[in-house]
């Protein structure tokens, strides 16, 4: 089933403008991850934008579950690479701040507070950041903030989770290690994931079809399916079938950046 949809979707921020994105046709299936690639300035963000609700296209229609979007979508989650936690918050109250905009959540949220904090707490639990649930974004490190951000994302239990550069500004252990925990929640209880990256070893090791992108104003060039086994180890990223996949990507990235 087709969960997000593009036709033919192109968009200038303004009215007679150049076009950020142009003719974008993709689909994405239920609980299937994808994530997007490209030079900087190709249009990813805009994507998520679109999708999300918040902005509307020049031409061409975005839908989700078969309906038209129009306007600010509650079936999403979204993660970017800032964490943006709230700092007179603690991580707990920073994950559970879904719960009091999002419905119907947000009307149930007296009658089932200490619900919806064990919701919270074994989410956190999950990721390892049991006993830090009282601590605030400053005193923890960039890693737990990332993991506390996907957290709050995943709590209201979106349909649909955007990711935008989550992991970029970690150092690269914990970066893998955030690869390898994000995969067990999504293998867990699967929904459908957009990772915007400009990674081609994490959109590789995470997603099951890459797309690629070219320069502004930006188009799908490349649609490439992953056919590693899943669950994927870290271990797998030193095998030939994984640096193969990763240098057929760089390649068409290199072309696009030689255009």
């Amino acid at each position: 089933m087709v969960f997000v949809e593009f036709e033919d979707v192109s968009l200038a921020y303004e009215e007679g403008g150049d076009l950020a994105i142009k003719d974008i046709s993709l689909s994405v299936k239920q609980n299937e991850f994808i994530a997007v690639v490209g030079p900087s300035g190709c249009g990813k963000s805009t994507l998520m934008k679109l999708v999300s609700g918040l902005t509307e296209p020049t031409s061409g229609y975005v839908y989700i579950d078969g309906r038209q979007i129009g306007g600010p979508q509650k079936c999403i989650g979204m993660a970017f690479q800032a964490s943006n936690l709230l700092p007179w918050r603690t991580t707990l109250e920073n994950v559970m701040l879904p719960l009091e905009i999002v419905q119907p959540y947000r009307s149930q949220l007296r009658r089932k507070r200490q619900e919806f904090e064990a919701m919270a707490m074994a989410l956190l639990e999950r990721v390892g950041l049991k006993g830090w649930e009282h601590k605030y974004p400053w005193e923890l490190s960039g890693g737990m903030q990332q993991r506390a951000s996907i957290c709050r994302a995943l709590i209201h239990k979106p349909q649909l989770l955007m990711l935008d550069e989550p992991f970029g500004a970690l150092d690269a252990f914990t970066r893998e290690e955030l690869w390898c925990m994000l995969q067990e929640l999504w293998q867990e209880q699967p929904f459908t994931v957009i990772l915007v990256t400009h990674d081609l070893r994490e959109a590789v090791f995470l997603a099951d079809t890459v797309y690629v992108m070219s320069k502004s104003p930006g188009q799908i060039l490349v649609k490439r399916d992953i056919d590693i086994e899943r669950p994927r180890p870290l271990s797998v990223t030193y095998t030939e079938p994984f640096a193969a996949q990763v240098h057929v990507l760089r390649e068409h990235i290199g072309s696009i950046r030689q255009s």
